[in-house]
Protein backbone atom coordinates (compact mmCIF):
# COMPACT_ATOMS: atom_id res chain seq x y z
CA UNK A 1 0.00 0.00 0.00
CA UNK A 2 1.58 3.20 -1.08
CA UNK A 3 1.35 5.45 1.90
CA UNK A 4 4.24 7.78 1.37
CA UNK A 5 2.93 11.29 0.40
CA UNK A 6 5.55 13.80 -0.88
CA UNK A 7 8.49 14.77 0.85
CA UNK A 8 7.68 14.40 4.55
CA UNK A 9 4.45 12.77 4.66
CA UNK A 10 2.31 9.66 5.27
CA UNK A 11 -1.39 8.94 4.85
CA UNK A 12 -2.43 6.18 6.44
CA UNK A 13 -4.42 3.32 4.29
CA UNK A 14 -5.64 1.97 7.60
CA UNK A 15 -5.37 5.00 10.31
CA UNK A 16 -4.66 4.61 13.71
CA UNK A 17 -7.04 5.33 16.38
CA UNK A 18 -6.74 7.29 19.14
CA UNK A 19 -8.98 5.20 21.58
CA UNK A 20 -7.93 7.28 25.23
CA UNK A 21 -6.13 10.46 26.72
CA UNK A 22 -5.48 11.65 30.09
CA UNK A 23 -4.06 15.16 31.53
CA UNK A 24 -2.45 15.94 34.40
CA UNK A 25 -2.38 19.85 35.44
CA UNK A 26 -0.57 21.80 37.94
CA UNK A 27 -2.68 24.59 40.58
CA UNK A 28 -2.00 27.70 37.70
CA UNK A 29 -2.79 25.50 34.48
CA UNK A 30 -6.26 24.65 36.76
CA UNK A 31 -7.11 28.23 36.96
CA UNK A 32 -6.80 29.17 33.55
CA UNK A 33 -9.30 29.06 31.10
CA UNK A 34 -9.64 25.03 30.67
CA UNK A 35 -9.09 24.62 34.06
CA UNK A 36 -12.76 22.51 34.05
CA UNK A 37 -11.67 20.08 31.47
CA UNK A 38 -8.31 18.56 32.92
CA UNK A 39 -8.68 14.97 34.49
CA UNK A 40 -6.32 15.64 37.27
CA UNK A 41 -5.87 19.06 38.92
CA UNK A 42 -3.53 19.65 41.38
CA UNK A 43 -3.62 21.90 44.35
CA UNK A 44 0.20 20.96 45.32
CA UNK A 45 2.67 21.41 42.07
CA UNK A 46 4.97 18.98 44.05
CA UNK A 47 2.04 16.16 43.70
CA UNK A 48 2.93 14.91 47.09
CA UNK A 49 6.53 14.44 46.18
CA UNK A 50 10.10 15.95 47.12
CA UNK A 51 11.55 17.28 44.27
CA UNK A 52 10.36 19.41 40.88
CA UNK A 53 11.89 16.28 39.22
CA UNK A 54 9.81 13.39 40.80
CA UNK A 55 7.01 15.53 41.18
CA UNK A 56 7.17 15.62 36.75
CA UNK A 57 7.46 12.11 37.01
CA UNK A 58 4.36 11.05 39.11
CA UNK A 59 2.43 13.51 36.60
CA UNK A 60 3.61 10.83 33.69
CA UNK A 61 2.95 8.04 35.59
CA UNK A 62 -0.54 9.11 36.73
CA UNK A 63 -1.84 10.35 32.89
CA UNK A 64 -0.71 6.73 31.85
CA UNK A 65 -2.39 5.31 34.25
CA UNK A 66 -5.25 6.73 33.58
CA UNK A 67 -5.39 6.76 30.15
CA UNK A 68 -4.73 3.19 30.05
CA UNK A 69 -7.58 3.00 32.79
CA UNK A 70 -10.24 4.86 30.15
CA UNK A 71 -9.29 2.25 27.46
CA UNK A 72 -10.09 -0.47 29.65
CA UNK A 73 -6.90 -2.15 28.54
CA UNK A 74 -3.95 -4.10 30.21
CA UNK A 75 -0.15 -2.36 30.59
CA UNK A 76 0.87 -5.79 29.56
CA UNK A 77 -0.99 -5.26 26.27
CA UNK A 78 1.04 -2.24 24.92
CA UNK A 79 3.29 -3.22 22.88
CA UNK A 80 5.50 0.19 22.99
CA UNK A 81 5.55 3.65 24.90
CA UNK A 82 6.90 6.44 23.68
CA UNK A 83 7.50 9.66 25.70
CA UNK A 84 9.79 12.80 26.88
CA UNK A 85 10.17 15.80 28.53
CA UNK A 86 12.88 18.30 29.00
CA UNK A 87 14.88 17.11 31.38
CA UNK A 88 18.36 15.99 30.98
CA UNK A 89 18.49 12.42 29.98
CA UNK A 90 14.81 12.65 29.87
CA UNK A 91 14.65 11.47 33.85
CA UNK A 92 11.02 12.24 34.51
CA UNK A 93 9.91 9.97 31.47
CA UNK A 94 12.44 6.79 32.08
CA UNK A 95 11.28 7.68 36.45
CA UNK A 96 7.65 8.11 35.80
CA UNK A 97 7.05 5.19 33.16
CA UNK A 98 9.11 2.63 35.32
CA UNK A 99 6.29 1.04 37.09
CA UNK A 100 5.03 0.23 34.29
CA UNK A 101 7.28 -2.05 32.25
CA UNK A 102 6.32 -1.24 29.11
CA UNK A 103 9.29 -0.94 26.32
CA UNK A 104 9.83 2.54 25.29
CA UNK A 105 11.44 5.30 23.99
CA UNK A 106 12.94 7.89 25.08
CA UNK A 107 12.33 11.09 22.86
CA UNK A 108 13.40 14.48 23.14
CA UNK A 109 12.00 17.09 20.56
CA UNK A 110 11.50 19.80 23.47
CA UNK A 111 8.06 20.98 23.27
CA UNK A 112 7.18 19.57 19.91
CA UNK A 113 7.57 16.37 21.47
CA UNK A 114 3.42 15.43 21.96
CA UNK A 115 3.65 15.21 18.12
CA UNK A 116 7.05 13.57 17.81
CA UNK A 117 5.46 10.33 20.09
CA UNK A 118 1.59 10.62 18.43
CA UNK A 119 3.23 10.41 14.92
CA UNK A 120 5.88 7.51 16.15
CA UNK A 121 3.08 5.27 17.52
CA UNK A 122 0.59 5.96 15.04
CA UNK A 123 3.61 4.98 12.43
CA UNK A 124 3.87 1.74 14.51
CA UNK A 125 0.52 0.65 15.00
CA UNK A 126 -0.06 1.42 11.27
CA UNK A 127 2.68 -0.23 10.13
CA UNK A 128 1.61 -3.58 12.33
CA UNK A 129 3.97 -3.53 15.02
CA UNK A 130 1.47 -4.13 18.35
CA UNK A 131 -2.18 -3.32 18.69
CA UNK A 132 -1.30 -0.61 21.19
CA UNK A 133 1.36 2.27 21.67
CA UNK A 134 1.06 4.94 24.12
CA UNK A 135 2.62 8.31 23.80
CA UNK A 136 3.07 10.45 26.50
CA UNK A 137 4.98 13.80 27.88
CA UNK A 138 5.58 16.39 30.24
CA UNK A 139 6.59 19.29 31.39
CA UNK A 140 6.72 21.27 35.12
CA UNK A 141 7.42 25.26 35.42
CA UNK A 142 9.61 24.42 38.75
CA UNK A 143 12.11 21.90 37.20
CA UNK A 144 11.97 23.45 33.36
CA UNK A 145 13.34 26.74 35.13
CA UNK A 146 15.64 25.01 37.00
CA UNK A 147 17.26 23.04 33.68
CA UNK A 148 17.06 25.83 31.47
CA UNK A 149 17.13 29.18 33.57
CA UNK A 150 17.35 30.03 37.36
CA UNK A 151 16.71 28.86 40.22
CA UNK A 152 13.70 29.95 41.37
CA UNK A 153 14.36 31.81 44.50
CA UNK A 154 16.36 33.63 42.01
CA UNK A 155 13.48 35.82 41.24
CA UNK A 156 14.85 36.85 37.45
CA UNK A 157 12.44 39.58 35.85
CA UNK A 158 11.25 38.47 32.77
CA UNK A 159 11.04 39.72 29.32
CA UNK A 160 7.60 40.34 27.91
CA UNK A 161 8.34 37.65 25.10
CA UNK A 162 9.04 34.99 27.75
CA UNK A 163 6.97 31.79 27.77
CA UNK A 164 5.79 30.42 31.11
CA UNK A 165 6.17 26.76 31.12
CA UNK A 166 3.07 24.50 31.76
CA UNK A 167 3.20 21.90 34.86
CA UNK A 168 1.34 18.83 33.03
CA UNK A 169 1.12 15.56 31.37
CA UNK A 170 -0.67 14.16 28.47
CA UNK A 171 -1.27 10.64 27.58
CA UNK A 172 -2.60 8.89 24.76
CA UNK A 173 -3.77 5.26 23.83
CA UNK A 174 -3.16 4.83 20.06
CA UNK A 175 -4.48 1.72 18.73
CA UNK A 176 -4.30 0.04 15.37
CA UNK A 177 -7.31 0.16 13.32
CA UNK A 178 -8.77 -3.20 13.02
CA UNK A 179 -9.94 -3.23 9.05
CA UNK A 180 -9.41 -1.50 6.23
CA UNK A 181 -11.11 1.98 6.10
CA UNK A 182 -13.79 2.36 3.53
CA UNK A 183 -12.42 5.23 2.08
CA UNK A 184 -8.96 4.21 1.86
CA UNK A 185 -7.78 6.89 4.12
CA UNK A 186 -6.74 8.80 1.04
CA UNK A 187 -6.16 12.95 2.00
CA UNK A 188 -9.55 14.29 0.70
CA UNK A 189 -12.00 11.69 2.19
CA UNK A 190 -13.43 14.71 4.33
CA UNK A 191 -14.59 18.42 3.43
CA UNK A 192 -14.16 20.65 6.72
CA UNK A 193 -16.20 23.03 7.78
CA UNK A 194 -15.40 26.68 7.83
CA UNK A 195 -16.82 28.23 11.00
CA UNK A 196 -14.93 31.48 12.78
CA UNK A 197 -12.50 30.02 15.53
CA UNK A 198 -13.65 29.32 18.70
CA UNK A 199 -13.28 29.89 22.06
CA UNK A 200 -12.47 27.46 24.86
CA UNK A 201 -15.80 25.98 26.64
CA UNK A 202 -15.80 25.10 29.57
CA UNK A 203 -19.04 22.63 28.40
CA UNK A 204 -16.42 20.41 26.40
CA UNK A 205 -15.31 17.93 29.00
CA UNK A 206 -13.82 14.98 27.74
CA UNK A 207 -15.17 11.43 27.46
CA UNK A 208 -13.83 8.63 29.41
CA UNK A 209 -13.22 6.27 25.78
CA UNK A 210 -13.01 7.77 22.04
CA UNK A 211 -13.46 5.86 19.32
CA UNK A 212 -13.86 8.67 16.37
CA UNK A 213 -10.87 10.24 16.13
CA UNK A 214 -8.28 8.55 13.63
CA UNK A 215 -4.97 9.91 13.13
CA UNK A 216 -5.21 10.12 9.06
CA UNK A 217 -1.24 11.20 8.53
CA UNK A 218 1.39 12.78 9.86
CA UNK A 219 3.96 15.32 8.42
CA UNK A 220 7.80 14.83 9.98
CA UNK A 221 9.21 18.58 10.22
CA UNK A 222 12.69 19.07 9.83
CA UNK A 223 15.27 21.28 11.39
CA UNK A 224 14.64 25.12 10.56
CA UNK A 225 16.76 27.41 11.92
CA UNK A 226 16.94 30.92 11.33
CA UNK A 227 19.81 32.29 13.59
CA UNK A 228 17.55 33.84 16.70
CA UNK A 229 19.46 33.20 19.81
CA UNK A 230 17.28 34.94 22.25
CA UNK A 231 15.72 31.70 24.43
CA UNK A 232 13.48 34.34 26.29
CA UNK A 233 11.30 34.91 22.97
CA UNK A 234 10.77 30.53 22.19
CA UNK A 235 8.03 31.67 19.96
CA UNK A 236 10.05 33.69 17.26
CA UNK A 237 12.21 30.58 17.32
CA UNK A 238 9.82 27.99 16.54
CA UNK A 239 7.78 30.14 14.31
CA UNK A 240 10.02 29.68 11.43
CA UNK A 241 9.52 25.48 11.71
CA UNK A 242 6.01 25.79 12.42
CA UNK A 243 5.44 27.84 8.88
CA UNK A 244 7.68 24.95 7.29
CA UNK A 245 5.39 22.31 8.59
CA UNK A 246 1.78 24.09 8.08
CA UNK A 247 2.90 24.68 4.30
CA UNK A 248 4.77 21.38 3.82
CA UNK A 249 1.86 19.43 5.07
CA UNK A 250 -0.37 21.27 2.41
CA UNK A 251 1.50 20.68 -0.22
CA UNK A 252 2.48 17.23 -0.12
CA UNK A 253 -1.34 16.48 0.78
CA UNK A 254 -2.34 18.23 -1.50
CA UNK A 255 -4.76 20.71 0.88
CA UNK A 256 -4.84 24.38 1.72
CA UNK A 257 -6.18 25.86 5.51
CA UNK A 258 -9.55 25.91 3.61
CA UNK A 259 -9.56 21.87 3.97
CA UNK A 260 -9.52 22.09 7.85
CA UNK A 261 -11.32 23.03 10.62
CA UNK A 262 -8.67 23.79 12.90
CA UNK A 263 -4.66 24.54 12.28
CA UNK A 264 -3.24 24.42 15.72
CA UNK A 265 0.19 24.81 16.83
CA UNK A 266 1.62 23.74 20.31
CA UNK A 267 3.54 27.10 22.05
CA UNK A 268 4.29 30.05 19.68
CA UNK A 269 1.90 32.31 22.29
CA UNK A 270 1.32 35.73 21.02
CA UNK A 271 4.57 36.86 19.48
CA UNK A 272 5.22 33.57 17.71
CA UNK A 273 1.52 33.24 16.09
CA UNK A 274 2.22 37.34 14.97
CA UNK A 275 5.40 35.39 12.92
CA UNK A 276 3.81 32.55 11.74
CA UNK A 277 1.03 34.67 10.24
CA UNK A 278 3.30 36.89 8.15
CA UNK A 279 5.78 33.83 7.13
CA UNK A 280 2.60 31.15 5.75
CA UNK A 281 1.35 34.70 4.04
CA UNK A 282 5.01 34.91 2.68
CA UNK A 283 3.87 31.38 0.84
CA UNK A 284 0.95 32.07 -0.19
CA UNK A 285 -1.48 30.82 2.39
CA UNK A 286 -3.90 33.14 5.42
CA UNK A 287 -4.47 30.46 8.30
CA UNK A 288 -5.67 33.83 10.62
CA UNK A 289 -9.28 32.28 10.90
CA UNK A 290 -7.93 28.41 11.35
CA UNK A 291 -5.58 28.92 13.45
CA UNK A 292 -5.05 28.47 17.26
CA UNK A 293 -2.29 28.04 19.80
CA UNK A 294 -2.14 26.13 22.37
CA UNK A 295 -0.22 28.39 24.26
CA UNK A 296 -2.50 31.08 23.79
CA UNK A 297 -5.70 29.03 24.90
CA UNK A 298 -4.19 27.03 28.33
CA UNK A 299 -3.51 30.55 30.15
CA UNK A 300 -5.44 33.72 30.35
CA UNK A 301 -3.28 36.36 29.28
CA UNK A 302 -5.00 39.17 31.53
CA UNK A 303 -5.53 37.35 34.96
CA UNK A 304 -2.45 35.20 35.07
CA UNK A 305 0.33 37.10 34.29
CA UNK A 306 2.35 34.37 32.00
CA UNK A 307 3.54 37.33 29.53
CA UNK A 308 3.60 35.60 25.64
CA UNK A 309 1.75 32.43 26.57
CA UNK A 310 2.51 28.86 28.36
CA UNK A 311 5.33 26.36 26.62
CA UNK A 312 6.75 23.34 27.68
CA UNK A 313 6.05 19.57 26.57
CA UNK A 314 2.78 19.37 28.29
CA UNK A 315 1.32 22.48 27.09
CA UNK A 316 0.14 21.15 23.88
CA UNK A 317 0.10 17.65 25.07
CA UNK A 318 -2.68 18.48 27.59
CA UNK A 319 -4.48 21.03 25.83
CA UNK A 320 -4.91 18.15 22.92
CA UNK A 321 -5.65 15.52 25.41
CA UNK A 322 -8.37 18.15 27.31
CA UNK A 323 -9.69 20.41 24.47
CA UNK A 324 -9.01 19.28 21.43
CA UNK A 325 -9.35 15.70 21.10
CA UNK A 326 -13.26 15.53 22.35
CA UNK A 327 -14.30 18.77 19.54
CA UNK A 328 -12.84 16.01 16.99
CA UNK A 329 -14.67 13.27 19.06
CA UNK A 330 -17.78 14.75 18.84
CA UNK A 331 -17.58 15.54 14.93
CA UNK A 332 -17.63 19.26 15.73
CA UNK A 333 -14.34 19.83 14.16
CA UNK A 334 -13.91 17.17 11.08
CA UNK A 335 -10.11 17.92 10.35
CA UNK A 336 -8.01 19.48 12.18
CA UNK A 337 -3.82 19.55 11.51
CA UNK A 338 -1.99 19.63 15.20
CA UNK A 339 1.46 21.05 15.05
CA UNK A 340 3.45 21.26 18.48
CA UNK A 341 6.44 23.24 18.05
CA UNK A 342 10.26 22.61 19.85
CA UNK A 343 12.95 25.21 20.35
CA UNK A 344 16.09 22.75 20.97
CA UNK A 345 18.15 24.58 22.49
CA UNK A 346 20.06 23.82 26.06
CA UNK A 347 22.16 25.22 28.59
CA UNK A 348 25.31 23.93 26.88
CA UNK A 349 24.64 25.67 23.05
CA UNK A 350 23.13 28.54 24.67
CA UNK A 351 26.07 29.42 27.01
CA UNK A 352 28.59 28.48 23.79
CA UNK A 353 26.27 31.27 22.09
CA UNK A 354 24.68 28.88 19.42
CA UNK A 355 21.34 29.89 17.62
CA UNK A 356 17.96 28.19 19.07
CA UNK A 357 16.53 25.98 15.76
CA UNK A 358 13.13 24.65 16.13
CA UNK A 359 11.30 21.39 14.91
CA UNK A 360 7.48 21.12 14.13
CA UNK A 361 5.74 17.87 13.60
CA UNK A 362 2.40 17.80 12.25
CA UNK A 363 -0.56 15.32 12.76
CA UNK A 364 -4.17 14.75 10.93
CA UNK A 365 -6.68 14.30 13.02
CA UNK A 366 -10.14 13.10 11.71
CA UNK A 367 -13.24 12.65 12.82
CA UNK A 368 -14.54 9.02 11.34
Amino acid sequence: MKQISGSQSIVFQNAPYIVSAASVVGAKETQGPLGKLFDICAEDNLFGAQTWEEAESTMQKEACILAIGKARVRAEEIRYLYGGDLLRQGIATSMGVEALQIPMFGLYGACSTSGEALALSAMSAAAGYGKYMLAVTSSHFGSAEKEFRFPLGYASQRPLSAHWTVTGSGAFLVKAAEEPDAAGGGAETLSASEKPAAEPDEGDAATSQMSHVRIAGVTVGKIVDYGLKDSQNMGACMAPAAMDTIVRNFLDMGRTEEDYDRIITGDLGYVGQSILFDLVRGQGYDIRKKHLDCGMTIFDRETQDTHAGGSGCGCAAVTLASFILPKVESGEWKRVLFVPTGALMSTVSYNEGASVPGIAHGIVLEHR
